[in-house]
Order: C-alpha cells, then sequence, then structure tokens
C-alpha cells in the first residue's frame, strides 16, 4: 500500500483550503453584488417616484445582468424614456425585455406597451404584436386589449373599408365588448362604432346596449336596443326604465317578459329586473308570488327560491318542497332541501328531517348548507337515539371537512361539552408573513415589497394571497383581509391551522390596543377581535349607510352616551374613526351589553348588531333549548349571521393563533 508523505499531504490540504476559500470569496462576491444590485435598483426607484426619470434610467442601466432584478430594471428604464417623451428610447427596452426574456412575467406587459406606442408610427409592427399577444394570451387584460387596438388599426388603415375589412373591425370591437363592457376601452369602441358604418347584428345591438348601460347612457341604450326584438330585450329595457326611474312603464315589461318571452332573455338582466321590481313593492312575498304566477319558463326558479324566502314561517315548508319537486335539477334544489330541512328540526319533526339530512349530504356535500346539515344530523342523533359514535362522527365530520366553518365551532363545543360560547380569552400573536414558506419568488417578491415597488410586485404575482400579502405591506389592512378571505372561499379542501394563508385571512391588526380596553372591562380579546374584522374589516374609517363610523362602527350618538359614563368626551363624529377611541369605547359599550345580559356573549353579539331591546324580546317569545336553536331562531337575518360571523372569526383566531409558530 502506498502512503502519502507529510509534505504531499501539507499539498493536498492546502489545495482543498484554496478551492474552499476560492469557492468562499465567490459567494461572498455574489452576495455583495446581490447586495449592490438591491441598492442601486433602490436608488433608480426613488428616482423614479420623485419624477428624476433621467437620473433614474441611468441608474436601472447599471444593474448587473447576472442579477434577477435585471428585467424589472429594464422595465423600468423603458418607463423612464416614455415618460420623459423619447418613445422610441421606450419601444427599445420594451422590445429588449420580451425578446431576451420571453418566459418573463413581464414579456408580455412589455411586448403590449411596445405595440400601443408603435400604433401610430409603424402600425404594421404594432398589429403584429397585438396579434402574437391576442394569439397567445386571448383571456389576459393585455390580450383583450389588444382586439381594440386591431379593430382601431385596421379602421384607421383607409378611408373607405371594404365590407370584409368593416366585418373585421365589427368582430374585433364586439369580441371585447363580450369579454369587457364596462372595460377601459369600452367607451371608445361605442363611439367609433357609432361613426362607422359597421354591419351589427342583433345580438351586436344587444350587446352595445349592456355597455351604454354600464357607462350610464341610458338614451344610447335604449336607441340600440330599438334593433332588438320584444323578447330579447324586455329585461335590459326594465332594467333602464328602472334606472331613470320610470317605474310603471319598468314593472309592465317585467310582467309582460315574464309572461311571454323569458326564455329569450339574458338570466342576469331577468334578476335583476325581477330585483329592481321587489325593491319597488311594500310586501315582498305578495309581489313574488305575482312574479311566479306568470308562465315563463326561465327564472320561475330563481323567484320562487325569492319568494320562499319572504315567506311567512308557516308558509315556508311547503314552498320550499314545491320548489325542490318542480326544480329538482335546479340551482336552487339543494339550497331548498337545506331549509326543509331545518325547517323540520325546528319543528322537531326529526324523522323526516333526518332523512333529508341524509339525502342533501349525499347529493349537495361541497356547498354552503354542508356544514349546517351534517352538524344538526348531530344534534339531533344525539337527542333522539344518543347513538354517540354516530353523532360524534357528524361532528367530527364538521370539523374535518369544513375546519373554518361557524358550525365547526359549535362541533367543537359539543364534543368538549362546554356550555360556555367561549373557548380561551387569549391567542399567541403571530405576524403576517408571506404566504408560502417554499415560493421560488418570495425572495424577489420580498426585496420589491421592501424597496416598494409595488406596481411589478402586482404584475408579477397572480396569487390572491400574494396580492393580500402585497396589501399587507402597503398597509392597506382592510383590502388585504378581503382579497384573503374571498381566496380562501375558493378553496374546497382548506390547508390545516398552521399556514401561512390564515394570517392574511384572520389577521391581528390592532390587537394590542384591543388588549389593552378588553383586559380593563372583563371582555375577551380575541372575541372583540372577531366583532372588528366583521363590523368594519380593519378599516378605521369604515362609515356605514346609517351614519356607524370607525373600526367597532359605533353610532355617534352611542359613542357620546358611552362616552360621557367613562368620563370621555366625544366632540364631534370625527372622533370614531381614531382607532384607539373607537376600540375603547367599543370595549365599553360591549361591556355594558353583557352586564345587561347575564353575561352571556351569544346574546350580547346578537345585541351589538340587533340592539338589546329586539334580543331581550327574542329572548322572551322564541321557544329555544339552547344556544344553537337560539341563533337558529333570530328573526332578523342579518343579525342570525351576524353571530354566525363573528363566532366563526372567533373560532379562527383561537384555532389558527393557539400554538407556537
Amino acid at each position: 500500500m502506498n502512503t502519502l508523505s507529510n509534505k504531499e499531504k501539507i499539498i493536498i490540504i492546502a489545495v482543498i483550503l484554496g478551492i474552499g476559500l476560492a469557492s468562499a470569496g465567490g459567494v461572498i462576491t455574489m452576495v455583495n453584488s446581490a447586495s449592490r444590485a438591491t441598492k442601486i435598483y433602490q436608488q433608480a426607484f426613488e428616482d423614479y417616484r420623485t419624477g428624476n426619470f433621467q437620473n433614474s434610467y441611468y441608474q436601472f442601466s447599471k444593474i448587473s445582468f447576472f442579477s434577477d432584478l435585471k428585467p424589472l430594471a429594464i422595465y423600468r428604464q423603458a418607463k423612464c424614456a416614455e415618460d420623459l417623451g423619447d418613445y422610441d428610447a421606450a419601444v427599445k427596452q420594451y422590445q429588449f425585455l420580451f425578446s431576451n426574456y420571453p418566459e418573463h412575467r413581464l414579456s408580455l406587459r412589455s411586448k403590449y406597451h411596445a405595440a400601443r406606442l408603435l400604433t401610430e408610427s409603424r402600425a404594421e409592427l404594432a398589429q403584429k404584436y397585438f396579434e402574437e399577444i391576442l394569439e397567445t394570451n386571448p383571456h389576459t387584460d393585455y390580450g383583450i386589449a389588444s382586439e381594440y387596438f386591431l379593430g382601431k388599426i385596421l379602421l384607421s388603415s383607409s378611408d373607405s373599408l371594404t365590407e370584409e375589412e368593416k366585418l373585421s373591425v365589427k368582430n374585433y370591437y364586439i369580441s371585447y365588448l363580450e369579454k369587457s363592457p364596462s372595460g377601459r376601452w369600452s367607451q371608445n369602441i361605442l363611439k367609433e362604432i357609432q361613426t362607422a358604418s359597421l354591419p351589427l347584428s342583433t345580438k351586436d345591438y344587444l350587446l352595445l346596449a349592456k355597455s351604454y348601460y354600464l357607462a350610464g347612457d341610458m338614451t344610447s341604450a335604449e336607441k340600440a336596443l330599438f334593433h332588438v326584438p320584444a323578447a330579447k330585450s324586455w329585461a335590459l329595457n326594465a332594467k333602464i326604465s328602472f334606472r331613470d326611474g320610470n317605474t310603471s312603464k319598468a314593472k309592465a315589461l317585467t310582467e309582460y317578459g315574464l309572461s311571454f318571452h323569458s326564455g329569450d332573455v339574458d338570466i342576469e338582466d331577468l334578476q335583476d329586473a325581477v330585483n329592481l321590481y321587489v325593491q319597488k313593492e311594500r310586501d315582498d312575498y305578495a309581489a313574488l308570488s305575482k312574479l311566479y304566477s306568470y308562465p315563463a319558463s326561465a327564472g320561475r326558479d330563481y323567484i320562487l327560491n325569492l319568494k320562499c324566502e319572504s315567506a311567512p314561517s308557516s308558509k315556508q315548508l311547503d314552498c320550499y318542497r314545491e320548489l325542490y319537486n318542480k326544480f329538482p335539477s335546479g340551482e336552487y334544489a339543494g339550497d331548498a332541501l337545506a331549509n326543509i330541512f331545518m325547517i323540520q328540526v325546528k319543528n322537531k319533526d326529526y324523522v323526516p328531517a333526518k332523512i333529508n339530512g341524509r339525502s342533501y349530504l349525499n347529493k349537495y356535500n361541497n356547498i354552503k348548507y354542508a356544514p349546517m346539515v351534517m352538524y344538526w344530523m348531530g344534534k339531533i342523533t344525539e337527542a333522539v337515539s344518543g347513538d354517540r359514535d354516530e353523532y360524534v362522527s357528524y361532528f367530527r365530520g364538521v370539523i374535518a371537512r369544513y375546519p373554518d366553518n361557524y358550525y365547526a365551532y359549535r362541533a367543537y363545543l359539543n364534543l368538549n361539552d362546554m356550555h360556555s360560547a367561549i373557548i380561551n380569552n387569549y391567542i399567541n400573536e403571530k405576524e403576517v408573513k408571506y404566504p408560502y414558506a417554499h415560493d421560488k419568488p418570495a425572495k424577489l417578491n420580498i426585496k420589491l415589497a421592501d424597496i416598494g415597488d409595488y406596481d411589478l410586485l402586482f404584475e408579477l404575482n397572480d396569487d390572491e394571497f400574494i396580492k393580500s400579502w402585497i396589501y399587507y405591506q402597503k398597509g392597506d389592512y382592510s383590502h388585504s383581509m378581503l382579497v384573503a378571505r374571498d381566496a380562501m372561499e375558493k378553496i374546497d379542501d382548506k390547508p390545516d391551522k398552521y399556514d401561512l394563508r390564515w394570517r392574511l385571512v384572520y389577521p391581528i391588526d390592532y390587537y394590542e390596543t384591543i388588549k389593552k380596553y378588553s383586559s380593563e372591562v372583563g371582555n375577551n380579546s380575541p372575541l372583540i377581535l372577531a366583532i372588528v374584522r366583521e363590523e368594519s374589516y380593519f378599516n378605521p374609517e369604515a362609515k356605514s349607510a346609517v351614519g356607524a363610523g370607525g373600526l367597532m362602527q359605533l353610532m355617534p350618538s352611542t359613542a357620546k352616551e358611552i362616552g360621557a359614563k367613562h368620563g370621555v368626551n366625544i366632540q364631534s363624529v370625527d372622533d370614531l374613526f381614531d382607532s384607539e377611541l373607537n376600540i375603547k369605547l367599543g370595549n365599553y359599550y360591549y361591556a355594558e351589553l353583557k352586564s345587561m345580559l347575564n353575561g352571556l356573549d351569544i346574546s350580547s353579539v346578537a345585541a351589538y348588531n340587533g340592539g338589546i331591546g329586539s334580543v331581550n324580546r327574542w329572548k322572551n317569545s322564541l321557544y329555544y333549548n339552547d344556544t344553537d336553536e337560539f341563533v337558529e331562531q333570530i328573526p332578523y337575518s342579518e343579525t342570525k349571521d351576524y353571530v354566525k360571523k363573528v363566532f366563526r372569526s372567533y373560532w379562527n383566531y383561537i384555532r389558527i393563533y393557539s400554538g407556537n409558530e
């Protein structure tokens, strides 16, 4: 066996150390280079933001091609040149970007901007770019806008277009309006169609009328409808008449359409016409009964569903049975069966209720009423048979399938034999973070957020949770929460409670202030946080139609009364928009309600929305055995929904913010 001499060993070690040091030096150089690129971009963007476009252009050019910021810098250079009026330079930068970075998210946007700038000077090249955008990305905003510009280029190409060319222009314009009837370029299209003799069909005129309607031009909308048969136009005509204040004409059109011609009309226009009709009547149920009596084929299940919702309690069961039996495959069949089930539960008619509950869960397991039906199947099983395995399986099923739902909260209380509405009085505060732990673009996104280049940050990301995170970084907490909430609603199989997206759906903004005043008066801090979320969506400037204002939506009179009791002088309505003062008074008010309602939080939350007088009246007039029965029987649908929303939020705050990171 050959052995290495000490000298040879020293040489090998030296070589290895040399390679290691060289590698480390390379890494340090790369890190320094990345840090330098970020600093340059930050300075360049600051110049851009302050209008120093010339210096900004120069600074952006200094960013290395090895930096992930380079494509963004090229795009910003193009914008600088455009703002300086040097359109040739802007086009060159846009072209460089989409030619050299064809897969980059800014490539499509750059090609669109280049085409837009070339429309007047080099129409053929602009047309080529717009056609490429339309071919590869027809349903994006850029693809839709390209249809407008392609029509405009063709329309401007000659004073006397052939019939075939006119048809092409028309097709581009109509296609745009179909996809975006109230879009940025819709007004231009409507004007250009008026001045050009384009070959329009009945369908085209109806589309024009809708676009005019959305733009608020009722006169032009009515003129366009002159070319559309009544069978297709009556619903939109009725909407126009309602908007113009001609109620008698609008009602006559609606009744006429539902009598003879509902099959050919746009169903959304029909539903809008029905809604506007009912709004003008004092008795919703009577109005809907009248409209349902007309033999229209389309929209009858919609009208009947509204009729059932407004029906007196004594007539609702029969109404929903008619809806379910007449339209078993319709859009509202599931809702009807769920309502039949709940009415039977309230009537304690448990045998048919269980049959209908099982039927519902077999047919409609993923729509809005499934958690409610599953929960109440557990409740009535527990009450009737006492089969623990069966009712526990229902409660666990609600928590497993619909973990963020109000009924998951109620199921948790039942499984743990908890008789109070309150689970915990505290949460472990966790900061909002970037919503995806292992997302590749995360570093670039966080870098741009730190710089403050939100425009490009939005352009680089389609994901709604990332958009929510961007709004949060901007300090727009209300918009952030609403975007995340809507995105989470679209997910059928909800992520586990540790998923970072939940923190955007249920952020803990203003929690330190909430804790401070909740502790002072003995309120539950997470519950008050839930009230703030549902009252104002964390918008300190929120103002309701009836004049309630601020984070906890206090009425001025209530705020003054509560303030006077606690030595707080409310001088003007503007005081309600002081976040800390609003939270302080809101806590005092809630504590007062709770003291008058035997310390019951369910009742107090109901009173916060519906008034303490109403809650006391319901407690004396309703027949109920437990909290669940009381909530389901609250006569004001707004208050019933409010109670469920607040405690759903409370449950999620406890669920998401329990434990450590």
